[in-house]
């Protein structure tokens, strides 16, 4: 069993910046990849950027790209996602992912552990 704890949300201006943090516990956690996914009011949760499980290969949605960066610590069993220049769009509650597998995946059925989500808000 996987545990897995979001922190760092919460209310930013447009063009402000946020650090997710993912703390993981319950196995090793530098086995398995690790997702970050969205959900917006209304709208189905979507991919956001998954990393590796040594944290070589990251991948990211394409409209995310150049903003947000995943990262991972495996000596603090933490991911972390760091986003920069928000958008009010960017407004969800973000959960981390935890893969059985070492690879990275955009597939929300890929990842066995889920954690509750943090809130991020935009303000216009």
């Amino acid at each position: 069993q996987v545990q897995l704890v979001e922190s760092g949300g919460g209310l930013v201006q447009t063009g402000g910046s946020l650090k997710l943090a993912c703390a993981a516990s319950g196995r090793t956690f530098s086995s398995g990849a690790m997702g970050w996914f969205r959900q917006a009011p209304g709208k189905e949760r979507e991919f956001v950027a998954a990393i590796s499980s040594s944290g070589a290969s990251t991948y990211y949605a394409e409209s995310l790209k150049g903003r947000f960066t995943i990262s991972r610590d495996n000596a603090k069993n933490t991911v972390y996602l760091q986003m920069n220049s928000l958008k009010p769009e960017d407004t969800a509650v973000y959960y981390c992912a935890a893969r059985v597998y070492s690879s990275r995946s955009s597939n929300m059925n890929d990842y066995a552990y889920w954690g509750q989500g943090t809130q991020v808000t935009v303000s216009s």
